[in-house]
Parts: structure tokens; sequence; C-alpha cells
């Protein structure tokens, strides 16, 4: 009878010992539960902050491309009316020196 009750005296401390390691087991497992919520949020917040930063990136590039875009446009008109502006000097001074060479052949 004695061997009985310390065999249920054992019993009844790895059950209580059982008990204790769930309870543990509970509140360690409500805490990573807690935790993958938390880095959840925070993986989408992270998410959204980069999509907002690269579709500000590609804004800012699509203005800049049409900045310089405008501006090789600009520049090009002027080279344009600059060898204009180059070619009548050129046919200007090839008159000059057309009415030169008549002159001296007569």
């Amino acid at each position: 009878m004695a061997a009985l009750e310390t065999q249920v005296r054992d019993l009844a401390d790895r059950v209580r010992h059982s008990e204790q390691d769930a309870a543990a087991a509970r509140v360690l497992a409500g805490g990573a539960d807690r935790d993958v919520a938390e880095i959840r949020g925070e993986i989408r917040d992270f998410r959204q902050a980069t999509t907002s930063s690269f579709n500000a990136m590609r804004e800012d590039l699509a203005d800049l491309r049409t900045h310089v875009k405008d501006g090789f446009t600009e520049m090009r008109g002027k080279l344009d009316a600059t060898a204009a502006g180059q070619q009548h000097i050129v046919n200007l001074l090839n008159t000059i020196i057309g009415q030169g060479e008549q002159r001296d052949d007569q």
C-alpha cells in the first residue's frame, strides 16, 4: 500500500509539473503569436513605405525625363536657328565674293 501511495504521489507530482509545463508552453505560444503578428505588421508597413518611395521616385524620374527632353528640344531649336543664320551669312559672303569676282573680270 505504501508503494502504491508513493506511486500516486509521484504521478500527482508529474501531473502537476506537466500542467505547469503546459501553462508555460501556452504563455510562450501566446507571446510567439503576438511577436509574429507584430512582425507581420512591420513587414506590411515596410512594404507600403517602400512602394510609396518607389512610386515617388518613378514620378521624379518621369518629371526629370520630361525636363531633359524639353531642354534638348529647346537646344535643338536654338542650334537649328544658329545653323540657319550661319548659312545665311555664308550665302551673303558668297554673293559678295561673286560680285567682287565679276568686277575683277571686267
